[in-house]
């Protein structure tokens, strides 16, 4: 007696070595799987109607099908004929057609209504049922008595009549297993939280590899916590450009209010100067993608990133995820910064509001500069310790330094007005320099011009140089602070100084000379009268010199 392999004393084929069950020889769904099977059943059909379409079909057509879908020759006949008979059947051969409960619109609308509460949505399908079938009840015993169709079935005001009416009504397990076959979980979680939670549902397609300023990504957020400015509890703005290639912070603003568009211009000029103290990233992007923001898309900043030969995209409204590297700054600045700092307005046990009307000194509250020191440290950290998942360990200034991609740069003094105005009133220039917040500037280029009306323009929590402009708004040039200077600016200083005074001097001795080549020579006076030259004494020899006497 040979052995046909292992068998079991429940006749079974055996199990494995493992103790799962063995599929029976020539069994298909223990190599192709059950579902798999099911899924074959419409192509097979399909085929063999076609072959009794060309008359070509033979029974050993139908035992074949049969064998290799795991059915046998009669349920493959039966099949042939439901597709016969109807097109849908052909769709899914051997399904059973039973009429099954499904989420129609009117439900979805309830379920908003509802804000995705299942079994609230089901008692008022069973309110509505009930109250439909104590109507009829009413009318056919010769009562009279009916049920008014603007019953209020809701708190909300939602009338009866408003609900869809189902015969007979499904269980509540039955409706709750409808709701998770008919709606995904996107759809689930937006009726029940909104729109932003759907989304955290949704598949996004991936952008290419690219190079450093190849993309960037500019967008506002404002932090969820309360500072102190100048007395005021506000929550400051910050807008920041990130390179979406390395994931560099190339340039970050602060402001205490609501930005503007020139919020955005000092953004990008700390974003493309790469000078101390801005640098190292930066430069010239190729594309810059933001939202619709009427900043954003103001003449000024399209225009200024224009001159720089910049392509602005713009991108559709309510689309964060098509600058999600921006929008995972913001997240991860949320978590990371502002959750740690005191004020935090986001939190469990934070406030919920700013407090309108409250002053600073009602709450801790961090003052203004601090929390752009706080910012700008933390700018400084992601740059060169954080190392993003995306850059496989390598931080994001390690990931833009490692780059061989050239850098376009534009000098500092060719984007002044891209920096921010002051308070608008004019400043005098005094011998000591610019003062502007109580500290004097000075530079080369303001020597001998002490006296003059001048306008101020700066960058926001940069307070080591500003720019200065004259009354009418023409650029001056750059100032430094003056207790503050290098050695170099103060050299210049005095270089300065000295070149003009040597100019002075200069200018004096020309205009001497050209006075003295323009006076006449003086005239020869005239003999007086009666004068003739053989009357004039003749000198003696020994008064004339040794070099006139003759011998």
């Amino acid at each position: 007696m040979t052995d046909s392999g292992p068998q079991d004393i429940n006749g079974g084929h055996g199990v494995d070595e493992g103790g799962q069950r063995l599929p029976p020889p020539g069994d298909p769904a223990g190599v192709l799987g059950k579902q798999s099977l099911v899924a074959l059943r419409a192509p097979a059909v399909r085929r063999l109607l076609a072959l009794r379409a060309r008359g070509g079909l033979s029974r050993q057509h139908v035992r074949l099908a049969g064998e290799c879908l795991g059915a046998s020759e009669r349920t493959v006949w039966r099949w042939l004929a439901e597709a016969s008979r109807s097109p849908a059947a052909a769709a899914h051969p051997g399904a059973r057609h039973t009429s099954r409960f499904e989420i129609t619109a009117e439900i979805r609308v309830l379920l908003a209504y509802w804000h995705g509460n299942a079994s609230a949505v089901h008692r008022q399908l069973m309110e509505r049922a009930a109250a439909e079938a104590g109507g009829v009840r009413a009318q056919t015993s010769g009562t009279g008595v009916s049920v008014p169709p603007d019953l209020v079935a809701v708190p909300g005001g939602a009338a009866l009549s408003q609900v869809p009416l189902l015969d007979p009504v499904p269980s509540l397990s039955t409706f709750l297993r409808a709701l998770r076959r008919d709606l995904t979980a996107g759809e689930r979680a937006g009726l029940a939280i909104g729109p932003a939670a759907a989304r955290a549902h949704d598949v996004f397609g991936k952008r290419p590899p690219s190079w450093r300023n190849h993309a960037w990504e500019t967008d506002h957020v404002q932090a969820p916590l309360l500072v102190d400015a100048d007395g005021d509890l506000v929550r400051p703005w910050i807008t920041w450009f990130i390179d979406t290639a390395t994931k560099v912070i190339t340039g970050t603003a602060v402001t205490p209010g609501h930005p503007s568009r020139a919020s955005v211009l000092a953004a990008l000029r700390a974003a493309v100067v790469r000078d101390e103290p801005y640098g190292p990233a930066g430069g010239v992007p190729e594309l810059v993608r933001m939202d619709r923001g009427k900043d954003f898309l103001s003449a000024a900043v399209t225009t200024a990133l224009g001159a720089m030969g910049v392509t602005v995209k713009d991108l559709p409204a309510y689309s964060p995820h098509l600058k999600g590297t921006v929008e995972s700054l913001n997240r991860a600045a949320d978590r990371m910064l502002f959750a740690a700092l005191p004020g935090y307005t986001a939190g469990p046990t934070g406030p919920r509001s700013e407090r309108r009307g409250r002053t600073a000194g009602a709450v801790s509250a961090l003052s203004f500069q601090d929390f752009t020191a706080e910012v700008l440290e933390w700018t400084t950290w992601w740059n060169a310790v954080h190392r993003p998942k995306a850059l496989s360990g390598r931080t994001p200034l390690e990931a833009w330094q490692a780059d061989p991609t050239p850098i376009t740069d534009v000098p500092a003094a060719d984007l002044w007005a891209f920096t921010l105005e002051d308070d608008g009133r004019p400043r005098k220039l005094t011998s000591h320099g610019v003062s502007w917040r109580g500290r004097t500037y000075t530079a080369a280029w303001t020597t001998g011009q002490a006296g003059r009306q001048v306008r101020v323009r700066y960058m926001p929590h940069h307070d080591h140089e500003i720019e200065v402009c004259d009354a009418r708004g023409r650029h001056l040039g750059p100032a430094h602070l003056a207790d503050a200077a290098t050695p170099e600016q103060l050299q210049a200083l005095r270089e300065a100084r000295a070149e003009r005074a040597r100019r002075l001097r200069s200018d004096a001795k020309a205009a001497e000379r050209c006075a003295a080549s323009d006076s006449p020579p003086p005239r020869a006076r005239s003999p007086p009268s009666g004068w003739e030259p053989s009357r004039l004494p003749r000198p003696s020899v020994n008064s004339l010199p040794p070099t006139q006497r003759q011998g």
